[in-house]
């Protein structure tokens, strides 16, 4: 696990020098403390005479070959280079394969594997990999760069293309090192910001700075980009299978998933919630472990938010050396830590404890292995079981001889985080509009009618005409006539989980050095659970279905039947307490960074409507309040 950055030019103009270099590599230390490395190529020239110089810079976190497998690497002449950032989990497979087609090794590293596999396959390379990775090869013989992200979106992988110079990184930093580097922010992230508290890809808070999607390549050459796909699942197709070949075939992927990425030449634990997802991933690596696993969970004063006491349940009934971390969460003292490594403006309050935990557990391991993705690909989430309930009342009962429901409108907020008033409000509020619609109204942060009272007229006059609701309604149209809880489900696959759970995790953990592996995000894994009918993962108000019939001896009855908790911190009093003077000093005040966009008078009601308990406006507060701090750190003159 590394990070990963460098550029290719023809123009002498657009170099990148070794000093430049030295900085951009060095914005990402945090990701790769244990060693770094460069190279640099000038004027080199095709068969066809065209020129083109690379710059590559790396930084390691060293997991497995401690003492080889230096990057960048190269292959036996030296016409390909790479940099990688990530885990190929069956590159001994493939190496062994390789080595039989005469290739020879230098390292017994994964990274290797990758730039053999491209000398013989190009660019069909990439579906050959299981695993997690962010990928630059410089090819000497067809003067291009190509990068590759893999096909979930576990790893970042950022570039901008200014005139012939492509730069790349798997953090923003990076290009902020770049002298020069003045983009601009792209109105059109703002709104898609305040609506799903992330910049969807390709985009980004930048104009002209794309993320690569999940599961595809790119290739720059004599300053042509092009993006294709790699991979792709099919959301519209559901196979026709038996339930027992089903839970067959769950139960064995699950197990290998966790097995190949048990591989590590460093400590290695477990992150460990006490819910269904992360305990399984504990139970099946316990299963195949000699001794056992470190596990870590983190509490927090507020019972509210506190599953550690399901943790230990897990951990003793599964037989993993425990480690249960207590924290006071500093709000005011995380927001700067959180604006400056997220780069973007990045509003999932879950990053706090996910901080937390990442810096914690990597006092005592290197590696950790994550639940995440269970809830997208067997049905786990609240808002599915909300979406089933809608759709199930809209054939049995109109909307206004629902008993109680003007009611329940009128009702004041709670800021209680399961409260059922707030909760049965958000509901019913969506309930007349058409299902993705619906699906939106509960995921977004600031509905439509908020954004459009909350923007100054400059603002307005800048924007496109895009929608944001575009961005999850083409991943929900991609599963053609499905049931709704799939289609729900999917499109969250496509679109939530690496745009905000995959960035949340990556970020937060890389931050301190830590690799966090998702054996539920196995590719395998994926294209199987993607196409299962729903009844095997959902029925009567219940996902998970078919892991509790594939898994359920391997965990305590309470797992399977306690209710969800989510991961969070009680930020709603946070800014009635804590977090009140900063709001005051910060977006409140005359000179606010966020006044380009926003009209104060706005502003300044939402804040009074949370402080007065009128309103819950905690995770509104909390995206307003990331983005004013990332202004204030990343939106300034660049070295020039």
């Amino acid at each position: 696990m590394c990070g990963i950055t460098g550029a290719l030019w023809s123009d002498p103009a657009a170099a990148i020098d070794v000093a430049t270099l030295g900085r951009m590599t060095d914005a990402i230390r945090h990701r790769g403390p244990d060693d770094s490395h460069s190279h640099i190529e000038l004027d080199c020239r095709d068969g066809e005479g065209r020129s083109a110089s690379v710059a590559m810079g790396f930084r390691r976190l060293s997991i497995i070959d401690l003492g080889g497998a230096r990057q960048p690497m190269t292959n036996e002449d030296g016409s390909i280079w790479l940099v990688f950032n990530g885990e190929v989990y069956n590159f001994r497979e493939l190496r062994q394969r390789l080595e039989g087609a005469g290739h020879r090794f230098a390292s017994d590293g994964d990274g290797e594997t990758i730039l053999h596999l491209y000398e013989d396959l190009g660019t069909d390379c990439f579906s050959q990999l299981n695993g997690m990775f962010a990928v630059a090869i410089w090819d000497r013989r067809r003067n291009r760069l190509v990068l590759a992200r893999d096909r979930i979106g576990k790893k970042p992988l950022y570039f901008a293309v200014q005139k012939d110079r492509l730069l790349f990184a798997s953090e923003l930093k990076c290009f902020a090192e770049v002298p020069g580097f003045r983009p601009e922010i792209d109105p059109a992230a703002i709104d898609q910001y305040l609506t799903y508290q992330y910049i969807p890809h390709p985009g980004t808070i930048w104009k002209d700075v794309q993320k690569l999607p999940p599961g595809h390549f790119a290739t720059f050459r004599d300053g042509d980009l092009k993006v294709a796909r790699y991979w792709d699942f099919d959301p519209a197709r559901e196979v026709a299978i038996s339930h027992d070949e089903a839970v067959s075939q769950v139960r064995e992927l699950l197990e290998d998933s966790v097995r190949v990425r048990l591989q590590s030449d460093v400590p290695l634990g477990a992150f460990l919630s006490g819910g269904i997802d992360s305990s399984l991933i504990v139970a099946l690596a316990q299963r195949q472990s000699s001794r056992p696993i470190r596990t870590f969970s983190i509490g927090f004063p507020d019972k509210e938010f506190d599953e550690t006491g399901y943790a230990a349940e897990v951990a003793k009934f599964v037989g993993t050396d425990h480690t249960r971390f207590e924290v006071t969460p500093d709000g005011v003292a995380i927001i700067d830590k959180l604006a400056w490594h997220y780069d973007e403006p990045f509003g999932d309050s879950s990053a706090v404890p996910t901080w937390y935990l990442s810096e914690l557990t990597r006092g005592e391991v290197t590696v950790a292995l994550s639940g995440d993705g269970g809830d997208e690909l067997f049905a786990g989430y609240e808002r599915y079981r909300a979406l089933w309930l809608s759709r199930l009342i809209q054939k049995t009962l109109p909307l206004h001889r629902v008993p109680g429901i003007s009611l329940v409108q009128r009702l004041p907020d709670s800021s209680r985080q399961r409260s059922l008033i707030r909760r049965g409000k958000r509901f019913l509020e969506a309930f007349g509009q058409p299902p993705a619609r619906r699906y939106l109204s509960w995921l977004q942060i600031f509905p439509e009618s908020l954004r459009a009272g909350l923007y100054n007229e400059d603002f307005v006059s800048r924007l496109p005409d895009d929608d944001p609701f575009d961005f999850l309604d083409r991943a929900w149209q991609r599963s053609g006539d499905r049931d709704v809880v799939s289609k729900a489900s999917l499109a969250d696959l496509e679109t939530y989980l690496p745009c905000d759970l995959m960035t949340k995790v990556d970020i937060a953990s890389m931050a301190h050095g830590l690799e966090v592996r998702a054996p539920m995000l196995d590719y395998r894994l994926v294209e199987l659970a993607a196409s299962l009918p729903v009844k095997y993962k959902f029925r009567g108000r219940r996902g998970k279905l078919i892991l509790r019939d594939a898994f359920e001896d391997l965990l305590p009855p309470s797992v399977w039947t306690r209710r969800k908790m989510g991961f969070g911190v009680p930020i709603a009093g946070w800014f009635r307490g804590q977090l009140k003077p900063m709001v005051h000093d910060l977006l409140l005040a005359p000179d606010a960074a966020i006044n380009q966009f926003f009209q104060p008078t706005a502003v300044a009601r939402l804040v009074s409507e949370h402080e007065t308990m009128r309103h819950n406006h905690c995770y509104r507060l909390w995206n307003l309040l990331m983005l004013e701090k990332w202004l204030r750190t990343w939106d300034r003159p660049r070295p020039s």
